[in-house]
């Protein structure tokens, strides 16, 4: 397995959400796993260095298909280190002979038909750790009671608690950061199924000259971005190629379907839909989660920075910078965090008396991009 430490990385990503730095290029090819195609049998184990990673779960991707019909997924298992995710394509049709018999032919009815499976390997994970030594006997002389040093105690721990939080949270959000990348990539700058202009929609179907930056807080163009996301909604539920970046036979039914929505775009349509109908139902947005930035507030939470990614993304290539983005709409399987290891070893030092607690933590964030993902964006013409 390829453990990658990133402490330095989880540090600067805090600076920016914290908003003491601006948006600056963030490269996630150690932080996010895009997958393999074939497994690498040269991945050991980081202990005696001659042991084979196992396989610790095997994902089938069998979603029985009946036509038309948020935070992201989190698990662990004991053994093993690889995530093999196994998908199939359904099997085109042909002619029924029986209905085209001609005299004196022959029939073979044992053609083998081979089904064409698809698989991803996910074996890269990230580990960083936040130290704290606490003494009893040293800082007993300023306070009054056990009960005050408890809490003073009691208030380190919360802190580092606090700053695994807040770190977890950015690397969630870096993972569905790389997928937007990963889908502008592929698109090369061009808007498509996967990469929707939303702006350039609304300007070209009503002759308008709308700015990106006008563009959330006008109320014609909230009530236009809200139908075309609902459009979509519907689209991902019927059996498509045009979703993922693959190009695979991939279908979402609403209940797992991910909606993230910029903040500001879901605020605005709050106020400016909701405050002006009698019937809610008709204007109010798809259910989502709410982000307040993709990346960073930079130091004034300004639109510009707030709709911003700036990222080298995990499959590799040049940066991807790119603004204007108002949401994402994803499957369920589409990303993640897997294999999640939250754990505190201690040292007592004798001769200084004091403990050192040092929080670890390990995980996978994975991109599949055989899955369906969308990004919504605005940005004006080049």
């Amino acid at each position: 397995m390829e453990m990658n430490q990133i402490a330095p990385f989880v540090n600067t990503v805090t600076e920016e959400i914290l908003g003491e730095s601006g948006v600056v290029s963030e490269d996630l090819s150690n932080i996010v796993d895009v997958g393999t195609a074939i497994f690498n049998a040269n991945a050991f184990d980081h202990y005696v260095r001659k042991l084979i990673n196992q396989v610790g779960r095997m994902k089938f991707v069998n979603r029985p298909y009946s036509g038309r019909v948020p935070s992201v997924l989190m698990e662990s298992w004991e053994y093993g280190s690889i995530m093999e995710k196994i998908s199939s394509e359904m099997p085109t049709a042909v002619e029924n002979e029986a209905w085209e018999l001609t005299d004196g032919a022959s029939y073979d009815p044992n053609v083998f038909h081979a089904p064409k499976a698809d698989v991803k390997f996910f074996n890269k994970r990230t580990t960083f750790e936040i130290d704290r030594s606490i003494t009893e006997r040293q800082v007993k002389e300023s306070f009054q009671s056990a009960g005050q040093l408890n809490s003073f105690i009691s208030m380190l721990f919360n802190e580092v608690e606090k700053a695994l939080t807040v770190r977890t949270d950015a690397l969630i959000q870096r993972t569905i950061n790389n997928m937007i990348a990963e889908t502008i990539k592929d698109a090369n700058g061009t808007p498509n199924t996967r990469m929707v202009n939303l702006l350039s929609l609304y300007n070209t179907r009503y002759g308008t000259n709308l700015s990106a930056a006008n563009a959330p807080t006008t109320p014609e163009f909230i009530r236009f971005a809200t139908y075309i996301l609902g459009l979509y909604m519907d689209r991902l539920s019927v059996m498509s190629t045009l979703f993922n970046i693959g190009e695979k036979q991939r279908f979402t039914p609403r209940d797992l379907t991910h909606v993230v929505m910029l903040s500001e775009f879901a605020a605005a349509a709050d106020v400016f839909l909701q405050s002006t109908t009698f019937h809610d139902n008709y204007t109010k947005l798809v259910n989502a989660e709410r982000v307040p930035y993709w990346q960073g507030s930079g130091t004034s939470f300004a639109f510009a920075d707030t709709s911003k990614i700036y990222v080298e993304p995990a499959s590799g290539g040049n940066a991807i910078e790119q603004g204007g983005i108002l949401a994402v709409m994803f499957d369920h399987e589409a990303l993640g965090v897997t294999h999640f290891d939250k754990r505190v070893t201690t040292n007592y030092n004798p001769k200084g008396e004091f403990t050192n607690y040092f929080y670890k933590q390990d995980a996978g964030y994975f991109n599949d991009t055989n899955e369906n993902f969308i990004v919504f964006l605005v940005a004006d013409p080049t």
